[in-house]
């Protein structure tokens, strides 16, 4: 993957930010641009061909326009030869508590998605083939966290993915810095945090797998101080 490459992905997620005004733009070019799950997921084939996903704790919706971005570039045979084809989004909901996040991410969203306000605990989750939750199981108490995860694996079809990052509280300092962040990022963002509800990695693997899923651990820190993993979750057949 070129750097001009990059640039025109980064580019044309972003843009519509612009219309949901200037903080709305800044975070989504900084999140996007830096943290590397986005151009992970892509390169790594994370989503099947034709995509209805469910993003749980999702913001600003970003996922949704950086999804529609690399479909575009796509479609337009602007993509790195050594990449899987990007995912086509046949629908996108995203859930999210907090009512700014949810103004901020209203404007901007491609046709066809929503995003809602809403408690991940509770919010129905439909029938969908990708199921994601990056970086807010956390938030809520392990019974809660139980509970979503169940819901989860219901609301997806057969050979469903479930697409989660956490961070490994088995990890010391990193880790650490992880939660630092969080509340600093959470501050910016006009949130406040309570008691977080964190896990290390090798145990969230192990719930999924009691709960039906093939899973693959993959470190997500690359250019960070942090200590996140990702874990790529398939329903078994």
């Amino acid at each position: 993957m070129t750097s001009s490459f990059r640039k025109r992905l980064l580019d044309a997620a972003t843009a519509p930010y612009r219309q949901a005004g200037h903080f709305a733009w800044h975070f989504a070019r900084g999140k996007l641009g830096r943290d590397p799950v986005f151009f992970s997921l892509l390169a790594d084939g994370a989503f099947p061909p034709r995509a209805r996903i469910v993003d749980l704790g999702c913001g600003q919706g970003l996922l949704s326009n950086w999804l529609t971005a690399a479909g575009r570039l796509h479609a337009a045979g602007d993509w790195p030869p050594d990449w899987p084809a990007a995912p086509q989004l046949e629908a996108y909901r995203g859930i999210e508590l907090m009512p700014n996040d949810v103004n901020r991410a209203l404007p901007a969203l491609p046709p066809g998605a929503v995003v809602e306000q809403g408690d991940i605990r509770d919010a129905p989750l439909g029938e969908v083939n990708v199921v994601v939750i990056l970086d807010s199981l956390h938030y809520i108490e392990p019974a809660a966290q139980e509970a979503v995860l169940e819901r989860a694996r219901d609301a997806l079809a057969p050979d469903g993915t479930l697409i989660m990052r956490v961070g490994d509280a088995a990890a010391g300092l990193p880790f650490l810095l992880c939660t630092w962040a969080d509340r600093l990022i959470t501050s910016v963002r006009g949130h406040r945090l309570g008691t977080l509800y964190c896990r290390p990695a090798a145990e969230w693997q192990r719930t999924l797998e009691r709960l039906g899923f093939n899973v693959r651990p993959q470190a997500m820190d690359a250019g960070t101080p942090f200590a996140n993993t990702l874990l790529l979750a398939r329903l078994k057949a």
